[in-house]
């Protein structure tokens, strides 16, 4: 094999729909006003008391401008379209062309945790009620993990490699870390990293509920009459974490590139530090959790000194966000006192596979602007009392580098240190 050309990686574009928004400056705009965007579900029908999700507005692939009622009804699978279009927004945003310079020297990396769960139930439903020849033939497509991408390639006309990083709930990292890897060692000269996550659906609904993952939001809970307040990373009364949908997608591009291209650099990938917990599937190891944190840090070529601000993966679980912290205690010693901590998942929720890829935006634009998302709904805990999490209001605060952390189910941790320009 050639000799890895050691090239610099960075962040030129993004693309996010969340609970906030359908567009990232959508996002950003309520993000910054502190709103969180959580409902009552409507994507379905469920008698879950786990019934706060985060559902994107104004999401209806139907009415994309690519999409013909002919591929409507063969891509039931919602995270198709909505790869395809994150991937088009993150080229707009970037202001990147394909054509045959750029193709096929893209590549996309889009993670999932549960792919096309969505069209499967369908056509269980088909296959119940109607009979196994009305199983549709696009079913295995559908729940494909590859394909979004590939979709996104036949839309968008790139050619370089495709495929799914499943990471649980650290995919869309791997995916932005992998991507990284591939720039610098010559694989491509650009990458569209990230994750989307379609999982409104009522059996995944009850079955987060039934591990004792969610909220279940019940009469006494200050979420039954405003559930916008239900998601509350390192809160004191927090209970579990809000299943959201959303999609968020990075373009990353070789340093060699950017000015031939007309790009702008909005931050670099400086270290990354993956491990495996080998522990349990769902209780996270502290161990391994701070192998990878130092990691990440080692990678960028700093010390856990520098680091100005952490994006926590703080799902609002009591004993995910005890770790975390516990995690971040051993690394930073009595400095974590003084390094602000943010928890986007208080605004957006938890979408799996997609979460660090929208964290990700956030964290890199909010460092561009010399801001800090806050942590909302955020009741102090006394076992946190030596932890800044920005609670309730941005604020500001000028800042180099932010550790963005995502740890999901099958023990799997990947930590990114982004690098301002």
């Amino acid at each position: 094999m050639k000799a890895p050309l050691n090239r610099r990686v960075f962040v030129t574009g993004y693309a996010a729909a969340t609970p906030l928004g359908n567009t990232f400056d959508k996002t950003w705009k309520a993000a910054v006003d502190g709103q969180s965007g959580f409902r009552r579900v409507t994507r379905c029908e469920t008698d879950s008391r786990s019934n706060v999700v985060g559902e994107i507005p104004d999401w209806n692939p139907g009415e994309l401008p690519f999409v013909t009622p002919k591929e409507a009804s063969i891509w039931n699978a919602d995270y198709v379209f909505l790869t395809m279009e994150m991937c088009r927004q993150a080229l707009t945003h970037a202001g990147l062309e394909m054509d045959n310079e750029t193709g096929p020297r893209t590549a996309c990396l889009i993670g999932s945790a549960l792919n096309g769960t969505d069209a499967y139930r369908i056509a269980m439903d088909n296959y119940v009620n109607r009979g196994p020849f009305k199983v549709s033939p696009y079913l295995l497509p559908n729940v494909c993990a590859n394909l979004p991408a590939g979709k996104a390639g036949m839309l968008l006309g790139f050619t370089g490699p495709i495929f799914s990083p499943q990471g649980a709930c650290a995919s869309a990292n791997h995916a932005i870390a992998l991507g990284a890897r591939m720039i610098r060692d010559g694989d491509c000269d650009f990458v569209l990293a990230g994750g989307v996550e379609t999982c409104i659906i009522p059996e995944i609904i009850q079955g987060f509920a039934n591990m004792l993952a969610t909220i279940k939001v019940g009469p006494k809970d200050r979420a039954y009459d405003n559930p916008t307040l239900a998601s509350r990373p390192f809160s004191l009364d927090r209970k579990g974490f809000v299943l959201s949908e959303g999609g968020g997608v990075l373009l990353l591009a070789a340093d060699d590139m950017i000015e031939s291209q007309g790009l702008t650099k909005k931050a670099e990938i400086a270290g990354i530090g993956w491990t495996s917990d080998a522990k349990h599937f769902t209780r996270p190891n502290k161990q391994t959790i701070v192998r990878a944190i130092y990691d990440a840090i080692d990678d960028a070529e700093i010390k856990p000194q520098d680091i100005g601000s952490i994006n926590a993966h703080g799902t609002s679980t009591p004993t995910g966000d005890a770790t975390e912290v516990e995690c971040m205690r051993e690394i930073f010693g009595k400095q974590i006192s003084k390094i602000p901590i943010t928890a986007n998942k208080s605004q957006v929720g938890h979408s799996l596979g997609a979460s660090a890829a929208i964290e990700a935006a956030l964290s890199i634009e909010a460092m561009s602007r010399s801001l800090l998302l806050p942590t909302v709904n955020h009741i102090p805990d006394p076992a946190f009392d030596d932890i800044d999490v920005v609670p309730n209001q941005t604020r500001a605060k000028s800042y180099e580098h932010v550790l963005s952390n995502s740890f999901g189910f099958g023990g799997t941790n990947c930590c990114i240190v982004f690098k301002g320009v």
